[in-house]
């Protein structure tokens, strides 16, 4: 690039499909026009897993606004970079050539020309949408699809944590948004970046492991199985309640609801917070998301069938145990495939999974590689199998003798990551798309969803992705599509 774009020339050149004025041949280019011009991010959720924004995109890009319900979290957020101020002014952290880390700094200004808070990230959209290019949101799951929708219809690039929405039908409608308005988007399952999962990809489509029989994927969290939380408390001073609820319909404060993956309302259990890692690499590899971008022609249209055996029914909170059966139909390249998900500890499923593994998982009894073991996947062909951790940033090929030599670190075929936050902007740069962007991230979320769906009837459900519909069950399909309470909408 031999020329300064301006920041309107910038926005307006960048599109989904990395189509426009700036399109970034090489690493060597992205780094040109990053040194000449930093992308104005908002973060919309700072505590919890917003805590890793509030980290790391100082020493990417440039934070202009906070946004969350939790006062304290804004606080914290900005002790956070006066505490990094400290600690950059000491000759332990100098980098080796003896200056200080730039990134350091960044930080720290921010303590000193603070970003603009907010409550609401509408009212910051409104406020401030001539100065923020891009959004990341790091909300409660309840909360992600309406921050996303508004940035999106705001016009800007979205960076969504995982699970991308808490059900299918709000991950359809950021997929046609992110269409519409032509932004860079992407979710937040960083083992998509890692050079293994790149890898292992590689393996399985070029048949390694050979035709592809069946997918385990694995945690041993499980649900809560809640009642109701018993009477109301009084609102705490740092916190919004009315905004924190969100879409969902209102009711009184207790501090139970705040723990999201409790409550079906709120949360996704582990089908959001584990397996969007932890399915990624199978769905990907396997192409399953292609059957979202088929013919509309009805005779035509793939069905995936959905089952879910589990520890009880349980329409407000999520089973202590649950196995999810999807049956994938064949695609071009690979025949049908049964994926199965375990959450939660039931009878067999771990003599089940150490007997494709070959060796014993530590599930906490053993106190040896519980963190590796406590989540996974295992991914069977004819030939051998894939055993892959729960971020899938890591693999190895079993029988291990058979696959010795075969290289495991890094892609071959396909394009290296420059790192997951860095790939979307890049995107938003109008580069590539991100791996996970909306149009692959809605068909992952909308599959593992339907398995939250499945956890609430008896019976196979069956599913047409392409006009995401139940077609055999109706008061299933209507957990689909999420009923907002007013003032809130996609």
């Amino acid at each position: 690039m031999t020329s300064r774009l301006s920041r309107r020339s910038f926005l307006s050149s960048t599109t989904l499909g990395g189509i426009g004025l700036l399109i970034l041949k090489d690493s060597r280019a992205a780094r040109s026009y990053q040194a000449n011009e930093k992308i104005n991010v908002a973060l919309v959720g700072v505590g919890g897993r917003g805590q890793w924004f509030v980290d790391t995109i100082p020493r990417m890009e440039n934070v202009v606004a906070l946004c969350d319900v939790d006062s304290r979290r804004i606080d914290e957020a900005f002790k956070r970079w006066q505490e990094r101020l400290a600690v950059a002014g000491t000759p332990a952290l100098s980098l080796p050539n003896g200056a200080t880390d730039p990134a350091m700094h960044r930080g720290a200004n921010l303590t000193e020309n603070k970003p603009k808070a907010y409550r609401d990230f509408r009212r910051m959209l409104d406020e401030m949408g001539k100065e923020i290019d891009a959004v990341i949101v790091a909300t409660p799951d309840h909360t992600h699809a309406a921050a996303s929708a508004a940035a999106i219809k705001a016009g800007k690039h979205v960076f969504c944590e995982k699970p991308l929405t808490r059900t299918v039908g709000e991950s359809r409608a950021l997929r046609e948004l992110a269409r519409k308005h032509k932004v860079a988007t992407s979710m937040g399952n960083q083992g998509t970046a890692s050079g293994p999962f790149r890898r292992a990809l590689e393996l399985i489509r070029d048949g390694t492991i050979g035709q592809i029989k069946e997918v385990h994927v694995w945690n041993t969290g499980g649900g809560a199985d809640r009642k109701q939380p018993p009477g109301e408390e009084a609102v705490p001073n740092w916190l919004n309640w009315d905004l924190w609820l969100g879409p969902p319909a209102f009711r009184p404060y207790h501090p139970e609801w705040l723990n999201r993956n409790l409550w079906r309302d709120f949360g996704t259990c582990q089908l959001g917070n584990w397996a969007s890692h932890s399915a990624n690499l199978a769905f990907m590899a396997l192409k399953v998301h292609e059957l979202w971008l088929g013919s509309q022609a009805k005779d035509s249209r793939p069905i995936i069938r959905v089952e879910a055996k589990s520890s009880g029914i349980n329409r407000l909170s999520f089973p202590r145990w649950e196995i999810v059966t999807w049956e994938i139909p064949a695609l071009a390249e690979f025949p049908p495939i049964t994926f199965t998900w375990y959450n939660g500890v039931s009878a067999g499923v771990r003599e089940l999974l150490e007997g494709l593994i070959g060796d014993g998982l530590d599930w906490g009894d053993k106190k040896e590689k519980k963190w590796m073991d406590h989540a996974g996947a295992i991914i069977v062909g004819a030939k051998g199998r894939i055993h892959t951790t729960g971020h899938n940033m890591t693999f190895r090929l079993l029988p291990q003798e058979q696959f010795a030599g075969v290289d495991t670190d890094r892609p071959v075929k396909v394009e290296p990551s420059r790192g997951h936050e860095m790939d979307w902007f890049i995107a938003c740069r109008g580069g590539k798309p991100a791996w996970a962007n909306f149009d692959y991230a809605s068909a992952l979320n909308e599959f593992l969803m339907l398995g939250n769906v499945a956890t609430q009837f008896e019976g196979k459900l069956e599913f047409d992705p392409i006009a995401m519909k139940i077609v055999n069950n109706a008061q299933a399909d209507v957990l689909l599509r999420p009923e907002y309470r007013q003032g809130w909408s996609l």
